[in-house]
């Protein structure tokens, strides 16, 4: 079999932040006081404005159930190949999304969380930093894009990012001849080539499609119109996508809820995708 369960591993970090139902209401800010994210003020350079739509996602881990829907939702919406069992035992797979699996807990009889993890969209984003040709670059709504025509091909954002969430396409996966094939294909999404980086674009292609119907309409996009693939399959409704420049949004309520917190947050990255921690409520009988 070839086996994806350690590629991109993050393990021995606090990287899943949990706690009993007992111990989050006698703490509630539990999962920020863990691992405390550095001050904005740190910085020497101004922060960046975005004065109008600021796209964020929000993941609640106590609703993750592991099923990998959102996976396979991604690789269909997004074009994205399948490279066979060779080269995925030598840790190519494609998928711009991936559920990974932490046990917390006593190891005779652990807890087991799941998390999703997709591209944080960082405002501190250290794949742009590294990159030569400016291939990724942030777009005024606080997207991380990828130019894929820039894109050379030499890793260095891969390298320099801390949630592992860059693929490379090492060679011409997409079958680019087969007729039945291409009807296979969403039109809206670039089909890419070899030699270039590509990563979860929020599903850029469906911001734009709600951000035209609503200037046709002369109105904003109003919250809970534009719904990412993974997160319009998502069964428990774990995945929540919106504007966080709007407090009235369900992104922005969770993003202020006690229990949101930054992945590694302690980097500075400034992700534009958190989590909810978990929550649970496990019978003490049963203990």
């Amino acid at each position: 079999l070839a086996c994806t369960r350690h590629h991109h591993d993050m393990a021995g970090r606090p990287i899943v932040r949990a706690a009993s139902l007992v111990d989050y209401r006698a703490h509630p800010s539990f999962a920020q006081d863990e691992e405390p994210a550095p001050s904005s003020a740190l910085t020497l350079y101004p922060p960046v404005p975005y004065p109008g739509y600021a796209w964020g996602m929000a993941i609640d881990l106590s609703a993750c159930i592991g099923c990998n829907a959102c996976v396979v939702a991604c690789q269909a919406e997004n074009n994205i190949p399948i490279v066979g069992k060779s080269e995925v035992i030598r840790g190519r797979e494609m998928h711009w999304l991936r559920v990974d699996r932490y046990a917390l807990g006593m190891a005779e009889n652990p807890d087991n969380y799941f998390m999703p993890v997709p591209c944080m969209h960082c405002e501190n984003a250290p794949c742009e930093l590294v990159c030569p040709v400016e291939a990724t670059v942030h777009s005024a709504e606080g997207l991380n894009d990828m130019v894929y025509n820039r894109c050379v091909g030499t890793r260095y954002c891969s390298n320099n990012c801390p949630y592992k969430v860059r693929r490379f396409n090492f060679f011409q996966y997409a079958d680019w001849e087969t007729p039945s094939l291409k009807l296979l294909r969403n039109p809206d999404v670039t089909v890419r080539s070899r030699g270039v980086m590509e990563k979860c674009t929020y599903c850029v292609q469906r911001i734009n499609v709600s951000r035209i119907t609503a200037e046709k309409e002369d109105r904003p996009i109003r919250d809970g119109e534009i719904v990412t693939a993974c997160q319009a399959v998502c069964p428990t409704e774990a995945i929540v996508f919106g504007n966080i420049n709007d407090p009235t949004s369900r992104v922005a309520r969770l993003k202020a809820d006690e229990r949101n917190y930054a992945l590694l947050g302690e980097l500075n990255t400034r992700p534009r995708t958190t989590y909810l921690a978990a929550v649970r409520n496990p019978n003490p009988e049963l203990a």
